[in-house]
């Protein structure tokens, strides 16, 4: 099974506990992994894309991060919408994303409040560092590009491309991703803010 669930570079490792909090039993690879998701993901983003009325703050809270993670993935883990207890190869320790996580959403809204930034550039900003604390066990570069298309959107923009294309396989567009994540972790924003667009 471990040959199976070979991991791209760049993502979350599967633990076996992880592949014990698999829901679905019918799932034996990446390939099998990578379909559940996308159906689950598929009815997830419906559901946040229901709820039209919520107001920017209104999604930048702990509570609804969570509630959308689980409405992406709860079909398919175990742990879907809370956050991870164990350390990742990507993020910060456990311990502080309880912390960190409202400390982010809190400068968000002040930069909506003050308009310190263009609305693309507070949705990848959020979205950046939401990758870089990945609060999650998996699925935290679907969930966080999901969350600020939902904020750009309700600051009246288009919601992202990301490239056009998935960003789950190993693929040049992901290569370019994560260096785009990379520059932005050196305060380059640019190349993230180009790549939400591209």
């Amino acid at each position: 099974m471990t040959r199976r669930f070979q991991e791209p570079d760049h993502t979350t490792a599967l633990s076996p506990e992880d592949r014990r909090a698999l829901r679905q039993t019918w799932i034996t690879s990446r390939a099998d992994l990578n379909a559940a998701e996308e159906r689950n993901i598929l009815n997830g983003t419906a559901w946040a894309r229901r709820r039209r009325r919520a107001m920017p703050e209104d999604i930048l809270t702990d509570r609804y991060a969570k509630t959308l993670h689980k409405q992406m993935f709860g079909d398919v883990w175990g742990w879907a919408g809370k956050y991870r207890e164990r350390e990742s190869n990507i993020g910060i320790r456990p311990h502080l994303i309880t912390t960190e996580v409202p400390a982010l959403f809190s400068d968000v809204l002040y930069w909506l409040q003050h308009r310190t930034y263009e609305s693309d550039e507070i949705a990848v900003r959020l979205h950046h560092r939401l990758v870089a604390i990945h609060p999650f066990s998996n699925g935290n570069g679907r969930h966080t590009r999901l969350m600020a298309d939902l904020l750009v959107e309700r600051l009246g923009r288009d919601p992202f491309t990301w490239g056009r294309r998935s960003l789950v396989e190993v693929s040049e567009l992901r290569a370019r991703y994560v260096a785009a994540l990379q520059a932005a972790d050196n305060h380059i924003i640019e190349p993230l803010l180009k790549f939400a667009r591209s």
